[in-house]
């Protein structure tokens, strides 16, 4: 220590960035400006009004600036790398004697979902940990209140005093015993074969006892006087959800007789089922972690805090010290509020079937955002400092004295004069009108409140660390089944996407945490956003091709390059990103695969409950992922044999993208083969083909599990049905829609001769078009007409019209171009003209089959296609032959009604007159008279 000190200050960790920063940017500026260059192409060659594909064009320019903004932000999390490294011998010379207490919570809630065994495992990892076990608290808080999980750890307590000393002795990694027991491979001496006989026994009689009794679904009798704690589910248990709490401490580190077989100290052990009532709202896990920050702060009140799920056991003996690191360095460690850890997976394939390792998120984005300003918490294997975790705020001057802080934070009182104090902190009415769930401790009201919790520390002024050692410091269980992966997937991007909606990084953490931190946040909250431009371009381009309409530009285009250089840069990248993460060929694939899946299935239904929630239509829930899984699963999961299997609403979106897909490739393949002409055309769908191509080979498994397999886990029958059946109402409601591109529709005014041009692309098109004169602008209405003339691109006619007022025909375009349809009013007065031009690129007059049985099939998709094509062009026909109609209603009533007022008028006069001339004739008899 003396020599240190003459030495001057050396840290405790250091930081270093990623060495080829400056040749990514350049890669990454060169994609940008191929993106720019695809949003010039979407804008200049966007089709007319009118034209064919305009919406779908419309459709996949707002997709990709949505892609080009989410990849954005990717480059913010890629721009500025730094890794970390611990020195812990140092840790160990300056502050050997007074390291702090660490208090670790595992947290259970399900002895069905989470086996005790597994939970054991996780506690008795975290116990050998290799630091002072009179400075280790374990808790177990057990959210379903179950009497074998307390009996398990019963069991475990006692195993501990034999597992503990083994550890030490043989610097045993890792230390959970299971674990331990599989990857046994090193050849050993005769005595330590002896120890490790002895102790596998000891640890498969635990396992034993431990299943028989979750088996069986009760504990044996004879254990219910063995610990004053059975007796609590007597006197206090109703049920999971309705029950006293439970506080049990299985051991005291404080005590004397805490000790192991070889005479050592023992960690503290404790148990605790907080209390819980139906009328109470129980806030999930992190009302469970906040009941242990209250009761540990009682019992051990460790200045330093692990949480751990209870599938993570820890791999590393070594973490403890390497999470102190940070907190302690005397110059670097102000204001580091917590330590996290990635979360990482022993049972995943070697290929990654699921992508549960979330290998570049967690070895990169996490480590981008780390240089951001801190990483976020993700719920496991964090280090907490319990003052900040209670809500303390940020203060340059604040800094705990690790020399004497064990002193001031020693814990007075027996073993039941603790477990009453600390009673009372976890029950239903202690949080009422605190700040718990708010200002202190977890945040309540989000399935991912850990995320939201570390977001509030960072906006307090705190920093975070993530430290991601060769080592891994925790190994979890990662799902077994496609469905489970798809469920948590669900509940963490509707998580992500309610913290962006309730307390947007960009406006929560405004002026509190940096700019990059904000869009780094960001980044994983848009997650359920991607889900529809995703299926959007996994559905639109396939299917427009089907039709012959190109959404891309042909290779011998320009701007082919643009999209190709995006396409190859991009995912030749991100392959060499994987394997640099170590990972392999075939896992980068799986990994497509279920960012594909996982975006077209979990995220759209997070983005729809997400919505439900906030109009108040459904409420918070939570879903615990499932930690079991039969043997036969287990086998296909190590064949890396996807597994389906159940009847999931998610599955029917799947497979309706893969039918869809797969009938495109299929019959556009077969149309290439029949006719000639579509040979030709195939530069034009290159890019269309190509994706479809892509998303029908990702989708080979679920082809697989549709056709040919047998087992279990193969789609179920009404997964198939439903699927077929809205793959089918998809495609037909798409092209019944489509067609409305297609036609070129307008009503105008024409005074002497108008004139207007239709694009007809393809030879030998059907062009549909008619005509209606709606009203004259004549006081009396004629019905003299207009004349049509129709030319085409060499300004030959094709058809003309002479003095009519409606017309309907079509014609066969024997040279693509431009047809002009000309108009010509005889009449002096202004006539109002309905005009709609179709074009249908399904008939063919030189094209012959190459195949007789494959050419019927064509036939009826293509007479299938050009009827409802033409359903649009005949409403349109007959709505302008029923406005004429109305209008000719309403003149002829018009004309009636002046017709009888000057019927009435003139007979009113006549009347007047012939009273007049009476009236004259009878004055001139009556003068005559008189004379």
């Amino acid at each position: 220590m003396k020599e240190m000190e003459k030495v001057g200050y050396v840290p405790l960790f250091e930081t270093k960035q990623f060495n080829g920063r400056l040749l990514y940017r350049l890669f990454a500026v060169s994609i940008f400006m191929a993106i720019f260059m695809v949003w010039v192409y979407r804008v200049t060659q966007m089709p007319e009004k009118g034209e064919e594909g305009r919406w779908a064009w419309i459709g996949l320019f707002g997709a990709e600036l949505w892609f080009s903004l989410y990849w954005f932000l990717t480059q913010v999390l890629r721009w500025n790398l730094v890794y970390r490294h611990t020195f812990k011998d140092r840790l160990s010379i300056r502050y050997e004697d007074c390291l702090p207490k660490v208090d670790i919570f595992v947290c259970t809630a399900d002895p069905v979902i989470e086996p005790p065994i597994m939970v054991i495992n996780t506690i008795l990892s975290v116990m050998a940990y290799d630091y002072p076990p009179e400075k280790l608290s374990i808790y177990l808080s057990d959210d379903g209140c179950s009497i074998l999980t307390f009996y398990a750890l019963f069991v475990a307590s006692h195993f501990s005093k034999h597992w503990l000393p083994y550890c030490r002795k043989y610097n045993v990694q890792p230390r959970s015993p299971a674990a331990y027991f599989r990857s046994m491979h090193k050849p050993m001496d005769a005595n330590h074969s002896s120890d490790l006989a002895s102790i596998k026994d000891l640890y498969e009689e635990l396992q034993d006892r431990i299943e028989t009794s979750t088996k069986l679904c009760r504990i044996p009798e004879e254990v219910h006087n063995q610990h004053k704690g059975f007796s609590r589910w007597k006197s206090s248990y109703t049920s999971k959800h309705d029950h006293d709490v439970i506080l049990q401490i299985l051991i005291d580190g404080r005590h004397l007789e805490a000790k192991d077989v070889e005479g050592c100290t023992l960690p503290s052990l404790v148990y605790l089922a907080r209390e819980k009532r139906p009328q109470h709202f129980h806030n999930f896990k992190a009302g469970a972690l906040n009941a242990l920050i209250r009761v540990s702060s009682e019992i051990s009140n460790g200045p330093i805090i692990l949480n751990v799920d209870c599938d993570m056991y820890s791999n590393n003996p070594q973490s403890i010290r390497d999470a102190l690191c940070f907190f302690m360095d005397e110059k670097k460690s102000q204001g580091i509020a917590f330590v996290q850890f990635p979360q990482c997976f022993e049972n995943v394939t070697k290929n990654d079937l699921y992508g549960s390792v979330l290998r570049v998120p967690s070895e990169v984005e996490i480590e981008g955002i780390d240089a951001l300003g801190g990483p976020f918490y993700i719920g496991t294997g964090c280090f907490h400092q319990r003052e900040i975790l209670c809500g303390r705020k940020y203060d340059s001057d604040y800094k705990i004295e690790w020399k004497t802080h064990n002193n001031a934070t020693k814990v007075q009182g027996s073993v039941e004069e603790l477990e009453e104090k600390a009673k009372t902190l976890a029950s239903c009415s202690y949080e009422i009108n605190s700040q718990w769930g708010k200002e202190m401790g977890v945040k309540y009201g989000s399935p991912i409140e850990d995320v939201f919790t570390g977001l509030a520390i960072q906006c307090r002024g705190w920093k975070s660390v993530l430290f991601n050692p060769i080592e891994k410091a925790f190994l979890g269980m990662a799902p077994t089944t496609l469905v489970d992966t798809l469920v948590q997937h669900n509940r963490w991007s509707e998580g992500w996407l309610q913290l962006m909606l309730y307390h947007c990084p960009l406006y929560y953490g405004h002026q509190r945490i940096s700019l990059g931190a904000q869009l780094g946040y960001s980044h994983f909250c848009l997650w359920a956003c991607n889900s529809w431009p995703t299926l959007y371009y996994c559905i639109i381009p396939s299917l427009y091709m089907l039709k012959g309409i190109c959404l891309f530009p042909q290779v011998s285009s320009t701007w082919f390059f643009f999209f190709a250089y995006i396409i190859v840069a991009k995912y030749s990248y991100s392959l060499g990103e994987f394997l640099h993460c170590g990972g392999t060929i075939l896992g980068w694939w799986n990994e497509q695969r279920m960012w594909l899946y996982k975006r077209t299935s979990s995220y759209i239904f997070a983005f729809v409950d997400t919505f439900l929630k906030l109009w108040g239509i459904s409420k918070l829930k939570f879903v615990i992922t499932s930690k079991i899984a039969n043997e036969d699963v287990m086998q296909r999961y190590e064949k890396e044999i996807m597994e389906f299997g159940v009847d999931s609403p998610m599955f029917i979106i799947l497979e309706t993208i893969a039918l869809i897909n797969l009938f495109t490739l299929v019959f556009g393949t077969l149309k290439m083969m029949i006719y000639e002409r579509e040979k030709l055309m195939i530069d034009r769908f290159v890019l269309q083909f190509l994706l479809c191509g892509v998303l029908v080979l990702i989708n080979l498994p679920l082809y697989g599990g549709v056709f040919i397999r047998k087992d279990k886990g193969k789609i179920p029958s009404s997964v198939t049905i439903k699927a077929t059946f809205v793959a089918l109402l998809v495609s037909i409601l798409l092209l019944a829609l489509s067609s409305l591109q297609l036609a070129f529709g307008l009503r105008f005014v024409i005074d002497r001769e108008e004139c207007f041009s239709h694009n007809v692309q393809y030879e030998w098109d059907v062009v549909h078009a008619s005509f209606v004169v709606i009203k004259s602008d004549s006081p009396w209405r004629t019905d003299d007409g207009v004349d049509l003339v129709v030319k085409g691109p060499e300004h030959d006619q094709v058809h003309d019209s002479h003095d009519r007022i409606s017309d309907k025909f079509d014609f066969v375009a024997h040279k693509k171009g431009a047809y002009s349809f000309c108009f010509t009013n005889k009449s002096p007065y202004h006539e109002t003209i309905d005009f709609d031009v179709q074009v249908g690129h399904f008939t063919y007059y030189d094209q012959h089959a190459k195949d007789e049985h494959v050419k019927p099939l064509i036939e009826q998709i293509e007479k299938l296609g050009e009827s409802l094509y033409n359903i649009q062009f005949e409403q349109h026909w007959l709505e302008a032959q029923t406005d004429r109609q109305a209008l000719v209603n309403e003149a002829m009533s018009k004309r009636a009604i002046h017709k009888a007022v000057m019927e009435s008028l003139a007979l009113v006069g006549a009347s007047v007159l012939q009273i007049y001339l009476l009236r004259r004739l009878f004055e001139k008899k009556l003068g005559t008279s008189r004379v």
